[in-house]
């Protein structure tokens, strides 16, 4: 029975190194794969995008979510947010074990920032309860990050049963560190770095990282390690670091 599970969240920068330089797709499904995790919550990930198919010699024929899943991760989701001309950009959930029910949410507060939140339910061998994962890119500004921690207060409430495994992450924008007032007060779940290091993690810039803003959220787990991947490569690849959490089922 599978009872230890390794996740990672990771902001992707639609593929691009900082400031759009560079193509970084490949480089960075290189590095994913060292991660050897079960389930990946992806953060700025293209759907299409006609202009860069076009401009850039190696740009992959796939979208992105299943050019990285590949033969490694058979299972994905992707969650179309933010949609314009040349294309789509959103969240993608990559799996080793089957998503067997998905759903995508708009959460945007304003017209001016696109933002979503991908529920996955995925069936690990042997457990009696699906493993619900929500992967979220919430907005820069604090009403519109209050708003959108309502809306997954109440859809948690409504969608997740209280006993079911659950594990929220992503890219929160939340250097003010107000997410776990719901989530952790109110919903009961515990932030993996806050159980193993004392606080959550610093995440951005990948170089030098200063700003908390990436979280893993998790109910139904005992955290045995987390880790912030900085540095070379990440660095080279996004803006944000990788975050990892190594997990037992309680």
């Amino acid at each position: 029975m599978v009872n230890k599970l390794h996740i990672a969240t990771y902001n992707i920068h639609k593929g691009f190194s900082h400031f759009n330089r560079r193509v970084m797709v490949h480089q960075l499904r290189d590095s994913l794969r060292t991660l050897n995790a079960d389930i990946i919550f992806l953060q700025e990930v293209l759907g299409e995008h006609k202009g860069h198919s076009e401009r850039f010699h190696n740009w992959p024929c796939d979208p992105q979510y299943e050019f990285l899943a590949d033969s490694v991760w058979p299972e994905f989701a992707y969650g179309k947010n933010s949609v314009y001309d040349e294309g789509h950009h959103g969240n993608a959930v990559l799996s080793r074990y089957p998503i067997v029910r998905w759903d995508n949410r708009d959460v945007s507060a304003h017209r001016f920032e696109s933002r979503g939140m991908l529920h996955c339910e995925i069936g690990i061998p042997e457990w009696t309860e699906n493993l619900h994962c929500i992967c979220v890119h919430l907005g820069l500004f604090r009403r519109g990050q209050s708003q959108q921690l309502q809306i997954l207060e109440q859809h948690i409430e409504r969608l997740v049963p209280p006993h079911a495994p659950l594990v929220i992450a992503g890219d929160f924008n939340d250097w003010r560190e107000l997410a776990s007032r719901i989530l952790v007060e109110r919903l009961e779940l515990s932030e993996a770095f806050e159980l193993t290091e004392g606080r959550v993690a610093r995440s951005f810039p990948s170089a030098l990282p200063l700003f908390r803003l990436d979280r893993i959220y998790v109910r139904g787990f005992h955290v045995e390690e987390a880790q912030v991947h900085q540095g070379r490569p990440w660095s080279k690849i996004s803006d944000h670091a990788v975050l990892t959490a190594r997990m037992v089922r309680r």
